[in-house]
């Protein structure tokens, strides 16, 4: 007589030896605690059966419904909010009863869809740790504006059917406190869930996690909407969620992503050299040579490099300094950051870079010679010819500046005139002038270039951000004719390259920027709608806190101060601009902090920049929630 035992095993084997085909281990509900002992996992196999075939057959239900969702969307047009309800009301059905968690202490299978079928988004890998906030795959851009209306996401499987089904109560809880999880704690501690190991700015703040974003609007996964007032670091022009955009990357990367300059060049960085050579300045039009990269920090150190080498080339090999000025910034990288004046970004890495002569700003608000304009006569300009002097002519290779001052001032223009005195003094001592756009190319200043305002030409200009308006990193450096015919004159190539420099990819999204830019008219919208934001913004001088309002185009700063009489600032210690961001956010409102306005050390700025695309309405909008925002902070601030 065979024993029980050996029977069981032998049966257990045979039938574990039949083939599954595209099979995968059975599943259990989240929140189901298994069972111990021998005695509960024969109770488990021998009871889980019908409860299993139950689950799996609501999730097949739920599954197919989404299928069907998804094809009535189709029918209906991405456009349809009642297409859209419904196809979400079905995933998350189907997520909620299918996606289940692998039970390691069972050695059974049921066959599934392999994942190539296309319900695989519904089948959950095996978790590494307890239970956590469904995940998938963010939607696509879509067409059509987020609707107005909030719909609350669906956390856990107690909200719907009140929660009877088998865990549900204890998936909803889960699920529940899961969007706490996704976020960052305040104080630093390692967070769990899908952000552990996500490395952000700012490792001691909270930050919501951005779903979707079209137009100037930004959602995040609790369906709060955000108004993009600044265009993220002042970079998305075109307005979030462009079709036509998308539609090019897609194109794009399945014809070609990805070849080395070193080793190819490609129809889409020949065609948007062209664009951006057309949208320069002066003799830039038909004789400046375009060098793209991915961002504006690689501009910069691009533009310095060039500009060392040039002067090689030419044959005044001793020129190697960069003069740039306080209070300005340039980028993240050592080159960049050595040019760069702002104290605070520099300070921790002085052992690194290089010294660099810097000269005082043009910041007419706070003017470092105690002065105004125009009986100054524009002293601060003077200052680079002085320095010039100082350092020796035959050792400065350039002078680069921003025409409007963007992050660590609060867009602060020059003074007519300071320009074009800083033209005719880098020509006197062979000089190269480098204005840097980063910010504020493309259209953001209501110009193609914010140089153009000033009708000077430089021999290099660094662009970015407004480029790809945030589709793509890119980034571009232009210069003229003579600069780069000294390096084919002399050895013949420039020393110096990104892995992804001139990428076809980014080189696609740039073209298709430029072409919606200059299709739908923004440079001159931005103009004109940047009269109204400015009007608008301007009512907020009835906040004593408000000390100045500047900009131009669709750019303005805002400082803000504890006298307005004096321009005396506040304690840094009050962290002011952060708190107006914070006040800000609370209202659904995005802007661009910043601090150390006052030589680097105290004062408070912030940069109101949004989208060319913002409806008269919107600004409206933008306004009246910074209001809120404004006398909310202000109210809280000790006398």
């Amino acid at each position: 007589m065979q024993k029980r035992g050996k029977k069981t095993k032998s049966a257990r084997a045979s039938r574990t030896a039949k083939p599954r085909g595209r099979g995968t281990p059975v599943r259990r509900a989240a929140g189901r605690k298994p069972p111990a002992g021998k005695a509960a996992g024969k109770s488990r196999r021998a009871g889980r059966g019908q409860a299993e075939r139950t689950l799996l057959a609501a999730a097949a239900i739920a599954k197919a419904t989404a299928r069907a969702q998804a094809s009535v969307r189709a029918e209906l047009g991405s456009k349809s909010l009642v297409a859209e309800k419904m196809a979400e009301d079905a995933l998350n059905e189907a997520q909620e009863l299918g996606l289940l968690l692998d039970d390691p202490d069972d050695d059974e299978e049921e066959p599934t869809e392999g994942p190539g079928e296309e319900n695989a988004y519904f089948i959950k890998a095996p978790p590494l740790g307890p239970p956590h906030a469904r995940v998938r795959p963010a939607p696509g851009i879509e067409s059509g504006k987020i609707p107005p209306l909030r719909v609350k996401p669906t956390r856990g499987a107690s909200r719907r059917a009140g929660g009877a089904r088998a865990g549900g109560a204890r998936a909803g809880a889960a699920a529940k406190g899961s969007a706490k999880d996704a976020r960052l704690e305040p104080g630093g501690g390692m967070p769990a869930g899908p952000a552990a190991h996500l490395f952000p700015r700012n490792l001691k703040l909270t930050y919501p996690v951005a779903v979707r974003a079209e137009g100037v609007w930004i959602e995040d996964e609790n369906g709060k909407r955000y108004l993009d007032g600044c265009s993220g670091a002042v970079v998305c022009s075109i307005g979030h969620g462009v079709e036509e955009i998308a539609r090019v990357m897609t194109a794009q990367a399945r014809r070609l992503a990805f070849t080395h300059s070193s080793q190819f060049i490609t129809r889409e960085a020949m065609e948007l050299t062209r664009r951006i050579a057309a949208l320069a300045p002066g003799d830039m039009k038909k004789t400046g040579r375009v060098y793209l990269v991915s961002g504006g920090s690689e501009a910069v150190e691009t533009a310095i490099k060039l500009a060392r080498q040039y002067q090689i080339e030419a044959g005044r090999p001793s020129k190697h300094k960069i003069i740039s000025r306080w209070q300005s910034y340039h980028g993240s990288t050592l080159g960049a950051l050595a040019a760069t004046g702002n104290v605070a970004r520099r300070e921790p890495y002085t052992p690194l870079i290089a010294s660099t002569p810097h000269i005082a700003p043009c910041y007419c608000y706070r003017c470092p010679y105690g002065m105004e304009f125009p009986s100054c006569a524009i002293a601060c300009v003077d200052d680079l010819e002085t320095t010039i002097t100082r350092e020796g002519p035959d050792t400065v290779a350039a002078f680069m500046a921003e025409p409007v001052v963007g992050a660590t001032l609060g867009a602060v223009p020059a003074v007519d005139g300071y320009w074009q005195r800083a033209r005719e003094i880098c020509d006197r001592h062979d000089v190269l002038l480098i204005a840097d756009e980063v910010m504020t190319g493309v259209g953001r200043t209501g110009k193609n270039f914010a140089i153009d305002h000033f009708k000077v030409v430089p021999d290099i200009i660094t662009t970015g951000k407004g480029l790809s308006a945030g589709y793509a990193p890119l980034g571009a450096v232009i210069a003229r004719g003579f600069v780069t015919d000294a390096l084919a004159a002399g050895r013949g190539y420039f020393e110096h390259g990104f892995t992804y420099s001139a990428n076809p990819l980014s080189s696609a999204v740039g073209n298709a920027v430029l072409a919606y830019v200059e299709k739908h008219g923004l440079i001159a919208r931005a103009a004109k709608m940047g009269r109204t934001l400015g009007e608008r913004l301007g009512t907020l001088m009835r906040h004593a806190m408000v000390g100045d309002v500047r900009g131009m185009g669709m750019m303005w700063g805002v400082e803000l101060v504890k006298s307005r009489s004096t321009k005396k600032p506040f304690a840094p210690a009050l962290k002011v601009s952060r708190r107006v961001y914070d006040a800000c956010i609370d209202e659904g409102l995005v802007i661009y902090p910043g601090s150390g306005t006052r030589e680097g050390k105290d004062g408070d700025h912030f940069i109101i920049a949004p989208a060319f695309t913002i409806t008269e309405k919107e600004i409206d909008t933008l306004v009246q929630r910074l209001e809120r925002a404004l006398a909310r902070v202000s109210s809280g601030l000790p006398r």
